[in-house]
């Protein structure tokens, strides 16, 4: 068959050409994922509901797009067959779009809510997946050879946020229509609000993705090489590579037990908690923009210790969502429940983030070099098949679970009067929610057989996430005997594998990201150190207004925390080490003090901050260490304090913190440690 111009593949194409290509490709993304923002939200749960869906089917509507996927196996062969990327994906694309037309007008050709209503959307969901799989398989090449490397990171990431924003106007636009629909319109045709959106949204964004797709011009496809290995051979290979098999459990399993729960969140908060669809979207946003936020924090850390201990931390962070879930209701909703869904949401986005990133990445480097195809097709579809299954399994126990009840009480019983008081009540959706917790938690012990080249452990990794949390239980005196907090074991929040420590590590991270942001803004020009002082007094100055009461409390961690963030810039800037760690003290210092904190509390907090920040960007830590004593010293005199007193916590500190870090460290903190004078004894080394 003849293909139209428009269609036909380019043995050569021009820069102008990449240029227009890559217009459209971004405005196709605006389009479709703006689009894609209602119709794989709790928008389409909550249609579901409304033409009759039960549990059981909301998961088996959440599981299509997921095991249709499967199918894009056979259309690899199809593309390698054909070779003609453009025109199956554009020509598969638009009749997938079309199906939402059929699927918006279902209200109007039957009656709802009807068995026989739920049963022709899932099977118009189910064709429609066939031509989306389609669609992919000849997309990924394509885009792969139409995007230059050099620019695609930057170019993914900027067609991302131009897709977000078009996603949040439109859905937040779509929840509100449909809750304002919901409340004025007559009793037999509240349906209609979903009706209206996805017919709008198809006409005037889902269709226009094909048709700015169609602009895109197509690199001619290179011819194979060498004898071509069967399709069933290529993907069974992978599970032959015993430590890449570890990788494809643990995806199956991950997903399991991450989609027995999240498909449910939006019809939980519809039917339990009697929420809106406006709050639905309102929070699934939230979790958009900390997902975003979190992508280049992620991105960082999987260059700098690798992918599999930033998928622990995250993986670990999700599970600590998903238990959180059944709090919201204790037994019934409670003044607590909005402010915990946005923080689960913010997590969430937060977790999703680098789960996502790493996912892709720590596929692409474990997979032998030229069988990356095959491998990573092997852990596509072990990670279809756990995201397709999940949700089939979860609707079962939902329904199973949505008759029963757990109660744990506790009963006072004297002479006059009897009491009882409930410690744990869950019911329903709360029983999925704890068993995702619990599959999770043994799913992460696949993760940690899993080896990677470079990886570092996860301690490692929380060093550079926040302080160590027995920090925390420190008493912000120079006298630690007198806290009972002290004696507490802090320390072992990090042994449990649940997202403590990475929930802790988060804020942490947050507050060193503005001493680094501050930092790295002074350093331009020639008077670094009057520059860093005065940067990042202004930078800590939001942070810290009307909480004097907070900063008097936690002034060591977060001076701690923000010295840590300002000395990275040592990695990127040629710049004296020594130089911007007694700057960075000075700095830190005085904004803190001035800010209510303990004049003892931020020496010793920014003085440990800069050595674990320098040992993080790979800095000096003698030179550093011999400054920063030198200048917690000038600082005591300044705020009367014991200069000796001060130079032995440092020396201390940095002790304490090299030995968590390594061998190597400590001997570098060690070189770096002066002579200490006490007076009335001799003079200390270390």
């Amino acid at each position: 068959m003849r293909l139209p111009n428009i269609f036909k593949p380019k043995p050569t194409i021009s820069d102008q050409e990449v240029t227009s290509g890559l217009r459209w490709l971004t405005l196709e993304g605006s389009v479709s994922l703006g689009f894609n923002s209602i119709t794989t939200s709790g928008f389409l749960a909550a249609y579901a509901l409304a033409l009759g869906a039960n549990s059981l089917q909301i998961g088996i509507l959440a599981a299509l797009p997921f095991l249709m996927q499967i199918l894009q196996l056979p259309a690899i062969s199809l593309v390698e067959k054909f070779r003609q990327r453009k025109a199956m994906a554009v020509i598969s694309w638009f009749i997938a779009q079309s199906f939402w037309i059929p699927i918006s007008l279902i209200p109007k050709f039957m009656a709802v809510p009807s068995g026989t209503a739920i049963s022709l959307l899932l099977a118009l969901m189910a064709i429609r997946g066939l031509f989306h799989a389609s669609t992919n398989a000849a997309w990924n090449g394509w885009v792969r050879d139409l995007v230059p490397q050099t620019i695609l990171g930057r170019f993914f990431s900027r067609r991302l946020v131009f897709a977000t924003i078009t996603g949040v106007a439109f859905s937040l636009a779509a929840a509100l229509f449909v809750d304002y629909w919901q409340n004025h319109a007559a009793a037999g045709s509240t349906v209609f609000g979903y009706t209206y959106v996805l017919l709008f949204g198809a006409l005037c964004l889902g269709l226009l993705s094909p048709i700015f797709m169609s602009r895109m011009p197509e690199p001619l496809m290179q011819p194979a090489t060498g004898p071509q290995v069967p399709l069933r051979q290529r993907v069974m290979a992978p599970l032959k590579d015993s430590n890449f098999k570890k990788l494809v459990q643990f995806l199956f399993s991950w997903n399991f037990a991450l989609n027995l729960a999240v498909p449910f969140f939006a019809v939980y908060i519809l039917q339990r908690l009697g929420m809106s669809l406006t709050w639905v979207i309102v929070l699934s946003i939230t979790g958009q923009m900390f997902n975003i936020l979190f992508l280049r924090v992620w991105g960082n850390f999987v260059d700098r210790f690798g992918n599999k201990v930033v998928l622990s931390i995250c993986a670990s962070l999700y599970l600590v969502v998903i238990g959180g879930w059944i709090f919201t209701t204790m037994p019934e909703k409670h003044f607590l429940t909005i402010p915990l869904l946005f923080v689960l949401h913010i997590f969430a986005g937060i977790a999703n983030a680098g789960a996502t990133l790493t996912v892709g990445t720590i596929g692409l480097k474990m997979a032998p070099k030229g069988e990356a195809t095959s491998y990573l097709a092997a852990s596509s579809l072990a990670t279809n098949l756990g995201a397709g299954l999940g949700p089939l399994v979860g609707g079962l126990m939902a329904i199973f679970f949505s008759t029963r009840q757990l109660n744990i009480n506790v009963s006072w019983m004297a002479p006059a009067s009897t009491s009882q008081f409930t410690i744990i009540s869950i019911s329903g959706y709360d029983f999925l929610f704890a068993i995702s917790f619990i599959v999770g938690l043994i799913t992460l012990s696949i993760l940690a057989r899993l080896k990677e080249e470079g990886e570092v452990s996860r301690e490692v990794m929380l060093e550079s996430l926040m302080f160590p949390t027995r920090e925390f239980s420190r008493p912000m005196s120079s006298v630690p005997a007198f806290n009972l907090a002290a004696n507490f074991p802090f320390g072992n929040l990090r042994r449990v594998p649940v997202g403590l420590d990475a929930v802790l590590g988060v804020t942490a991270y947050q507050i060193a990201e503005i001493g680094r942001v501050a930092t790295m803004a002074a350093v331009r020009g020639r008077r670094v150190t009057k520059k860093i002082n005065q940067s990042l007094q202004n930078g800590l100055s939001d942070i810290w207004k009307d909480k004097e009461a907070e900063v008097r409390v936690h002034g060591a961690e977060i001076s701690r925390q923000v010295a840590r963030g300002a000395v990275h810039i040592a990695d990127d800037k040629s710049v004296d080490t020594g130089q911007v760690a007694a700057a960075v003290i000075a700095g830190v210092v005085k904004a803190s003090t001035q800010a209510g904190a303990d004049p003892l509390d931020a020496i010793l907090g920014a003085s440990q901050g800069v050595i674990q920040g320098t040992a993080e960007a790979h800095g000096d830590l003698a030179t550093v260490t011999a400054r920063t004593i030198e200048t917690a010293k000038g600082l005591a005199v300044e705020a009367g304090v014991s200069e000796t007193l001060i130079a032995v916590e440092a020396a201390q500190n940095a002790l304490e913190t090299a030995e968590a870090i390594g061998s190597e460290a400590v001997a570098q903190v060690t070189e770096g440690i002066p002579e200490i004078e006490v007076p009335g004894q001799d003079a200390i080394k270390g």
